[in-house]
């Protein structure tokens, strides 16, 4: 296959995904009507409205379980590629992942020594 085949490929593929995109738009469009309503524009919580401001400040103590989440998420999103790979590196990519490991475990370590992940109230 040329490379200006392949281009053509990427452009019709590119072309029907959009066509298909502007279809479905159009057809929800026609089909779903909507209606102003006052009830829709205004936040509720639980089905009842809300007191507070809908732009909200977290409080700071959140903070360390969702630095905890980044931490171990962005793990899992380097561990899946290691794992396809890691017939053809061998020892060599257990070991880095070894390290790479470690060193959020350490992390881990300095949360729970700082009292990240005790309960809060």
């Amino acid at each position: 296959m040329s490379a200006l085949h392949q281009y053509a490929v990427l452009f019709g593929l590119t072309l029907g995904t959009v066509g298909f995109v502007i279809c479905l738009y159009v057809l929800a469009r026609a089909i779903g009507s909507t209606r102003r309503e006052p009830g829709k524009d205004v936040p509720a919580t639980a089905g009842s409205l809300s007191r507070d401001p809908v732009w909200v400040r977290y409080h700071a103590k959140y903070y360390g379980y969702a630095l905890l989440f980044l931490a171990f998420d962005m793990e899992m999103a380097f561990m899946y590629p290691w794992a396809v790979v890691y017939r053809e590196e061998g020892l060599t990519a257990l070991l880095d992942m070894g390290v790479f490991l470690a060193i959020l475990f350490l992390g881990l370590l300095y949360g729970w020594s700082q009292g990240a992940l005790r309960r809060q109230e």
